[in-house]
C-alpha cells in the first residue's frame, strides 16, 4: 500500500506546518552569576556556587519561563546550574531537576581559573584558536571546541527524543550555549563568543537532527570571559 504525498505548495506549506508542531522546543538557560564570573575567571569545571547576584539571575530566569508551558528540567551536574535549575522548578512547579551530563562546561584544563588575558599569556597560540573557534580549537589540557560542541548537539537531541514536540527548560554554561549556536548554523564560528548575560535564555526547536536557533538574548556588555 502506498500514500501519496502532496508536493503542490500548499501540501508542502502544510508538512512545514507540522513539523513545527512537532519540534521540541528546549530553553537553554546560562547559569546565574558566580564570584568567578565576576572576576573574569574561567570556571571550567570547578563546582563554584551562585552568588547573591546569581541567585536573582536565576529567579529571572525563572520568571520568564514561569508561563512557557515547561514540562521537564534538565541541568548541568554543576552545582551552578543545579541550583539555577531548581529555581526554574519552584516557579515552574517541576520538582524533578535532571542531571545531564552533556551540559557540563567546556573543560578548560590548564586555562581553569585563569583570567582571558592569563590564558592568552599561558598559550598564545591555543588562545587564537579557541576565540577563532577554528577546527583543532582546545583549551590546554582540556577539550576541543569541536568535541564540547558535539556533545551539547547530542544532549539538545537526546531531550527532544525524549520530549517530542514537548517545552524543556535546560540549565548550561555560556561556552556550551555559544557551542550549541554556532552547530545550529546561527553563527559563525569566528564569531561564536557572542553575549549571553547570566541567567539570559537562547531557545532552540530540535526535530530529529534538525536544530535550529529560535530567540537568543539581547546584546549587553561582556562581563565574563566563558
Amino acid at each position: 500500500m502506498t500514500t501519496d504525498i502532496d508536493l503542490t505548495p500548499n501540501g508542502l506549506a502544510r508538512r512545514d506546518e507540522q513539523a513545527r508542531e512537532a519540534a521540541t522546543r528546549i530553553h537553554l538557560v546560562r547559569h546565574g552569576t558566580t564570584l568567578l564570573n565576576r572576576q573574569n575567571r574561567y570556571r571550567g569545571r570547578r563546582d563554584v556556587p551562585l552568588d547573591q547576584g546569581g541567585w536573582l539571575d536565576a529567579w529571572s530566569a525563572a520568571a520568564t519561563l514561569e508561563h512557557e508551558g515547561v514540562t521537564a528540567i534538565y541541568s548541568s551536574p554543576l552545582r551552578r546550574a543545579r541550583d539555577t535549575a531548581r529555581i526554574v522548578g519552584d516557579v515552574t512547579g517541576i520538582a524533578e531537576v535532571v542531571d545531564l551530563p552533556g551540559l557540563v562546561n567546556l573543560d578548560y584544563g590548564d586555562w581553569e581559573g585563569l583570567t582571558s588575558d592569563e590564558a592568552a599569556a599561558h598559550d598564545p597560540e591555543a588562545y587564537a584558536r579557541y576565540q577563532s573557534c577554528t577546527p583543532d580549537a582546545a583549551c590546554p589540557g582540556g577539550e576541543g571546541l569541536a568535541i564540547a560542541a558535539r556533545r551539547v548537539t547530542l544532549a539538545l537531541q537526546s531531550l527532544a527524543a525524549l520530549h517530542p514536540g514537548g517545552d524543556v527548560a535546560a540549565v548550561s554554561h555560556a561556552a556550551m550555549v555559544r557551542l550549541a549556536i554556532v552547530a545550529a548554523g546561527a553563527a559563525e564560528p569566528a564569531q561564536w563568543r557572542t553575549t549571553l548575560p547570566n541567567g539570559s535564555i537562547t531557545v532552540f526547536d530540535v526535530v530529529g537532527d534538525e536544530i535550529e536557533v529560535v530567540r537568543v538574548p539581547e546584546p549587553v556588555a561582556v562581563t565574563a570571559p566563558g
